[in-house]
C-alpha cells in the first residue's frame, strides 16, 4: 500500500496532520462520485474508509442486523457503507465507486458469508491475488467471480490504492472499531495490521460506469470446453435459423 504524504506547506483540504507532523493531502472526489448505483449509505468523503457487508439473502429481506452492520459504517466515520452481494457485478460497482473517490484507502470486509456466490472469499483473492488475462478472480471457488465490465487499469488502480481489513463474520463493535483505526492520524494496531489515515492516492481519480460488456456473468462459460460447447451450439441455432429462412434478429 502506498503511504505518500504531501508536506504541512502544501496546505492539503482539512490541515489533517499524519505521523512526524508530515500534513495529509485530502481531495475532492470525481464530480460523478459515487458513479454506480447499490444498497449503500454515504458519509464523509474525505474518509479513507469503505464498508462493504456481504449480503446472504435475497435483497427484499435483509435482515436488520445486516443494516446495522452498513449503519455502523458511517456513523463510525466511513466514506460510504453498503452491501455486496455477487462475486462479479456486486465487486465492480465497488471498484468503480471507490476509485472515483482517491481519498478512500480501505476496503472494511464485514458480514457473514453468501453460501451461493462466495463473495467474501472472492473479495480477499481479489485482493491478494488479482485477476488472471481474462479478469477472472485468482485463488477462489466463487461463482462466476470474473470482472468483464471494469477496464483492466480500474482493477489495478483499486488494489494500489485500497488495503483490505477483514473483518468478516466480526460483530458490530469489531467493525466500528476498524473504522475508527483507519481513520487515525497515527498508526494503531488492529487485528494485526497497522492502520492510519495516509491522505489521498496520489493519481487523479477515475470515474465511469460500468460497460455492461456481459449482463448475465453468473450465465458464461466456465472454462474453454463450455465455450466450445457454447459455440458449437450457437452455431447450430445460426444454421437452423438459416435453413428456416430466418434473420438473425
Amino acid at each position: 500500500m502506498h503511504r505518500d504524504r504531501k508536506r504541512e506547506e502544501e496546505k492539503p483540504a482539512g490541515g489533517l496532520t499524519g505521523p512526524f507532523g508530515i500534513a495529509m493531502l485530502k481531495v475532492q472526489p470525481h464530480p460523478d462520485y459515487p458513479p454506480e448505483e447499490g444498497r449503500y449509505l454515504r458519509g464523509n468523503d474525505f474518509s479513507p474508509v469503505a464498508v462493504a457487508i456481504v449480503l446472504n439473502t435475497e435483497a427484499e429481506n435483509i435482515p436488520e442486523w445486516i443494516v446495522q452492520l452498513v449503519k455502523a459504517g458511517v456513523e463510525s466515520g466511513a466514506a460510504i457503507s453498503g452491501t455486496v452481494q455477487t462475486a462479479n457485478i456486486g465487486i465492480e460497482k465497488i471498484i468503480c465507486n471507490i476509485v472515483a473517490n482517491t481519498n478512500i484507502r480501505y476496503l472494511i470486509l464485514g458480514g457473514p458469508e453468501s453460501d451461493g456466490h462466495h463473495t467474501g472469499d472472492a473479495i480477499k483473492a481479489f485482493m491478494k491475488n488479482g485477476v488472471d488475462t481474462k479478469k477472472r478472480i485468482v485463488g477462489t471457488d466463487a461463482l462466476s467471480p470474473t470482472l468483464y465490465n471494469v477496464p483492466k487499469e480500474y482493477i489495478d488502480r483499486f488494489r494500489s490504492q485500497v488495503t483490505l481489513v477483514d473483518c468478516q463474520f466480526q460483530e458490530e463493535p469489531v467493525l466500528k472499531e476498524a473504522v475508527r483505526s483507519c481513520i487515525q492520524e497515527n498508526p494503531v494496531e488492529f487485528r494485526g495490521q497497522e492502520l492510519w489515515d495516509p491522505g489521498a492516492f496520489p493519481e487523479p481519480p477515475y470515474s465511469g460506469r460500468l460497460t455492461w460488456n456481459v449482463t448475465q456473468p453468473w450465465a458464461e462459460p466456465g472454462d474453454d470446453g463450455e465455450r466450445a460447447a457454447k459455440q458449437k451450439a450457437l452455431e447450430r441455432i445460426e444454421a437452423l435459423r438459416k435453413k428456416q429462412g430466418l434473420s438473425k434478429f
